[in-house]
């Protein structure tokens, strides 16, 4: 799947920065000069749109569009991001970005979550729950030139969904946890104020609080 095509090439690159394109012919590699402009500007992720201003389609279908719209904004309200084409797979990032996508392990023959095209909602999400710098990028999707689209508007589209509220729930794991080790230290000083019987509070003969 896509998924793992993918992950098989982030392995096997060794660059300081690395580019996403498909291998369909529909994106320009003219435009990768923009997307390394907008990292070494800065950002640790720059995002292909069609979506903004001097991007555009010829190839995505109304349907496709709808439903790109639709799960672009459930991203947006769940994780507090403002992606403006969240299935566009023409990214751009630095190496240290691949720390926080969580892709799976590529020497695994069984088939695996994130091997198909819920890929790119999966790295946008990820990345984005790093609070890494994302910057979109405009780009122009022409019609394809080679093959045909394995895309399934329905089927894949419900991935998705899983993808984004597997993510969700990970996020909110997460949190617990950050929450949990911050209140460690204050257990730990509660456990040890109680064991040490010079801090334990003093009562009189007549049951009377003391010190």
């Amino acid at each position: 799947g896509k998924g793992n095509a993918l992950a098989c090439g982030f392995e096997a690159a060794n660059g300081d920065i690395i580019v996403m394109i498909d291998a369909d012919g529909s994106t320009d590699p003219t435009e990768i000069p923009r997307y390394v402009g907008a990292l070494t500007s800065g950002a640790d992720f720059a995002k292909g749109s069609r979506f903004i201003q001097g991007g555009g389609s010829s190839d995505i279908t109304k349907l496709r569009r709808l439903g790109n719209w639709g799960l672009n904004a459930l991203v947006n309200l769940i994780f507090s991001t403002r992606y403006t084409d969240l299935r566009y797979g023409y990214n751009a990032f630095w190496r240290h970005c691949l720390d926080s996508m969580r892709l799976t392990a590529t020497a695994t023959p069984v088939k695996q979550w994130g091997d198909g095209f819920e890929i790119a909602t999966l790295i946008n999400v990820c990345v984005a729950a790093e609070e890494l710098k994302i910057v979109e990028v405009a780009s122009y999707e022409k019609d394809r030139l080679h093959g045909v689209s394995n895309l399934n508007a329905v089927t894949d589209g419900m991935r998705v969904l899983r993808t984004i509220n597997q993510e969700r729930a990970h996020r909110r794991a997460a949190r617990r946890r950050i929450r949990s080790r911050a209140d460690a230290p204050l257990r730990l000083w509660r456990v040890q104020h109680l064991a040490d019987p010079r801090l334990r509070p003093q009562t009189d003969g007549m049951g009377t609080g003391g010190r």
